[in-house]
């Protein structure tokens, strides 16, 4: 139901701060359109793509449909409440609505950028992107709202956090107890972890001292984005 996924939309203060960030990491860039009025560029390792705005609250896990008036009116039959529409045939389409943890939904009427064409080689710096996990008090409640709008809910896993995983054949994401971490955070796994953490650390890249609950800090490591996002690294596989 909510289209195709364009990307996890993020704000930061210092648009070029955080595309320098996600560059020195093996991140590239996608061309940008017009449609936003505010400073915006788009950075990508192939399989996760990400939207930076330089402009306050406007995080949020953002699909593309060709008829989001259409769209609207089944979210509202649905009971969903949005919290933003703009539909009139004169303005560029697009709502927004939250999941019942609070994580903002926007769907848009068009792409925002363009395809690269460039693949990825190689995994980035930070291993393979695997989900975006985000924090939901009542997974139950949560997964259901996700599957209603086309991801399929996989069995609850312990390894290599708590978590369980909505798929979808865009963007894979995940849902993860509070008590274990707070904040949403881009997850990365490979069985090489360690190695890829002590060249980073070589390199100057400052960690996080603090990881979820329950994760050894022998392979896995928590990174800040400048704008606060949260990567989440992982040894293993999901």
């Amino acid at each position: 139901m909510p289209g195709r996924f364009l990307e996890i939309s993020l704000s930061t203060p210092d648009i070029r701060a955080s595309l320098d960030f996600y560059e020195s990491l093996g991140f590239w860039q996608a061309p940008t359109g017009e449609v936003w009025s505010h400073p915006y560029g788009v950075v990508t390792d192939g399989r996760l793509v990400l939207g930076l705005h330089e402009l306050p609250d406007f995080d949020a896990i953002t699909f593309v449909h060709p008829d989001v008036a259409a769209i609207a009116k089944s979210l509202s039959a649905a009971g969903v409440a949005l919290t933003l529409r703009h539909t009139d045939p004169e303005v560029f389409n697009r709502i927004e609505f939250v999941d019942p943890a609070g994580q903002k939904i926007r769907m848009l009427a068009a792409r925002t950028f363009s395809p690269t064409g460039r693949t990825a080689d190689q995994d980035s710096l930070l291993g393979y992107f695997t989900q975006y996990s985000m924090p939901a008090a009542d997974l139950g409640a949560v997964a259901a709202f996700w599957e209603a709008l086309g991801f399929v809910a996989m069995p609850a896993q312990d390894e290599p956090y708590g978590h369980q995983s909505l798929t979808s054949d865009g963007i894979d994401l995940a849902l993860h107890s509070p008590r274990l971490h707070s904040a949403p955070a881009l997850v990365f796994c490979d069985e090489r972890m360690a190695a890829k953490v002590d060249r980073l650390r070589d390199s100057g890249v400052a960690f996080d001292a603090s990881l979820p609950r329950g994760l050894a800090p022998a392979g896995n490591a928590l990174l800040d984005a400048p704008e606060g996002t949260q990567l989440l690294l992982l040894t293993g596989t999901l």
